[in-house]
């Protein structure tokens, strides 16, 4: 299955980011810690290689503990100012205003050194779709500024948000690339609902993810499931045991592989299965 969504509104609004960009002072990056490789949007190093840049790593709850961190520590390395946070928790909302103060500091001396007396910064808030984007903003800005959505595409143009008398934020849409470098790419980001399921085959998608967990965690779908795999089962008698346990298998012994793809993705997604990373540091070097 060849995954691939660019649709006319991520052009136009890829286009409004790099004319928005003169304006913006530091680049707030925000990426799934399922995925940190796949949710990056190659395209910002292009259109935007100068700029202070904040990492944020959304979603770790999600994710597999001990892979975060390492993710964490990656980027560190990599040169990023990088923070992991939840937007939902206040105190480290706090921690993430300390950290893009931090990335700040080479700025406000610049101005500093020409009379200027406003310390007020301009903030991009960018990230693929649904990796978490309004509810940071709704969190900085102490009030619902931004819509709030589990679907890609919620956040539908640009907007400024005042937050205080410290920051003005750009709000983005959801943005993805033209093309994927590798498939995997694709799949991980279609895993996580960065992608529009309308464009998908859920079926072929379910056994997909089915046969990625396979390599690590089995044990997740064996304790969600209440099932047993064996060495020598392939993803779609994965697939027939779940139907099975949930009762999505006919009297007739028919299986509802719609109904049954559509659990195994949703669960996946709730972080049913537990903490799951799809991407660990160095494994496409």
């Amino acid at each position: 299955m060849n995954i691939n969504w660019f649709p006319g509104h991520m052009k136009k609004a890829m286009d409004q980011m790099k004319q928005q960009l003169k304006l913006i002072d530091i680049i707030i990056e925000l990426i799934d810690a399922r995925n940190p490789i796949s949710s990056r949007n190659p395209m910002l190093s292009e259109i935007a290689p100068e700029k202070p840049r904040v990492v944020v790593i959304t979603k770790s709850d999600l994710a597999d503990e001990k892979t975060t961190a390492l993710w964490e520590q990656w980027f560190r390395n990599e040169g990023n100012k990088t923070i992991r946070i939840d937007p939902r928790q206040r105190s480290q909302i706090n921690s993430l205003i300390k950290v893009t103060n931090d990335a700040a500091k080479e700025l406000f001396e610049k101005r500093k050194d020409k009379g200027w007396s406003s310390q007020r910064l301009r903030l991009m808030i960018i990230g693929v779709p649904n990796v978490g984007k309004s509810t940071l903003i709704n969190m900085l800005a102490g009030k619902k500024s931004a819509n709030v959505g589990n679907k890609p595409g919620v956040t539908k143009g640009q907007q400024w948000i005042k937050v205080g008398n410290e920051y003005d934020l750009l709000d983005t849409p959801g943005v993805l690339w033209h093309k994927f470098s590798e498939d995997w790419m694709g799949y991980n980001l279609a895993f996580t609902g960065a992608i529009k399921d309308d464009i998908l085959d859920r079926e072929t998608l379910a056994l997909k993810l089915i046969e990625e967990l396979l390599f690590e965690y089995s044990n997740n779908l064996e304790d969600r499931y209440k099932i047993e795999i064996t060495i020598d089962d392939k993803p779609i008698d994965v697939m027939e045991k779940i139907a099975s346990k949930r009762g999505f298998v006919s009297k007739g012994g028919m299986v509802d592989y719609n109904k049954t793809a559509n659990v195994v993705l949703d669960e996946f997604r709730k972080g049913l299965f537990g903490g799951i990373s799809l991407e660990k540091p160095g494994q496409y070097d």
